[in-house]
């Protein structure tokens, strides 16, 4: 009995051997298949799925997986910041600043008070002053005759040199021809930016020319010389070639340190 029960049960163990042969030739089925069609891929050269877009960054020029290299072509645009905003590709060229120039100085004048000193270099005169009084007369029809000394005489009918001044300050002298006189180098060495100094009794002031002009005699009186100018200062004398019918006149304001 026991070896009617093993030939009866042999039959069922090899089939069960039969069914496991059964299920890995399906496995094996299944890798065979993958490999056909791999092989199939790169044979034919058509590939089974689609290949991901590759993306291209203008200016690289170095490839790495994923990135496909692209030159950007002349002229093209600087490459955009996220904002959507150009970038810098170079530094700004500096604005040109205005050039502001700074207001010339003043002069610093003494107190207005009587002058008693001038001092002229390049007209060669280097002379006390003296107030001259003028009459009513005098005054109406600027005819004006110094002394005969080699003084200088300030008309002191007219302004005072000096701060608050608020008419010409006017100095007179005589110049003859052959002789020796305070202003005979006044029409002939007198110029337009010479600088010349003038003592005061409260100070020293300095002055700058301004214009040298002649004038005859008989025009003198109705001239710009005799307008209201405060701190101007005018130098009269004869022109010495033609002491008779002529009359030089020097223009000057204070001049600056």
């Amino acid at each position: 009995m026991p070896q009617d029960r093993r030939r009866h049960a042999a039959p069922g163990r090899g089939l069960t051997r039969w069914q496991s042969r059964q299920r890995w030739t399906k496995g094996d089925l299944a890798i065979l298949g993958c490999g056909v069609l791999t092989f199939l891929s790169f044979t034919a050269g058509a590939p089974l799925f689609h290949e991901a877009p590759l993306l291209t960054v203008p200016g690289i020029h170095a490839s790495a997986p994923g990135v496909r290299a692209a030159a950007a072509p002349a002229g093209a645009a600087a490459p955009m910041a996220e904002t959507g905003i150009p970038q810098a590709t170079g530094t700004a060229a500096a604005q040109p600043q205005p050039v502001v120039n700074p207001a010339p100085e003043a002069a610093v004048l003494p107190p207005a008070a009587q002058p008693i000193h001038i001092r002229y270099p390049a007209a060669a005169f280097d002379v006390p002053l003296h107030p001259l009084d003028l009459d009513g007369e005098a005054q109406s029809s600027r005819t004006i005759e110094p002394p005969a000394t080699k003084d200088g005489y300030w008309l002191s009918a007219f302004g005072t040199p000096g701060k608050g001044s608020g008419n010409t300050t006017y100095v007179i002298g005589h110049s003859w021809e052959g002789a020796d006189a305070p202003f005979n180098h006044l029409s002939s060495a007198a110029a337009v930016g010479d600088r010349f100094d003038l003592e005061t009794a409260a100070g020293s002031i300095s002055y700058q020319v301004d214009s040298v002009t002649t004038y005859l005699k008989s025009g003198l009186k109705d001239s710009a010389v005799w307008d209201m100018v405060p701190n101007r200062l005018v130098l009269i004398s004869c022109f010495t070639e033609d002491p008779w019918g002529k009359n030089v006149v020097v223009t000057a304001s204070p001049a600056a340190p």
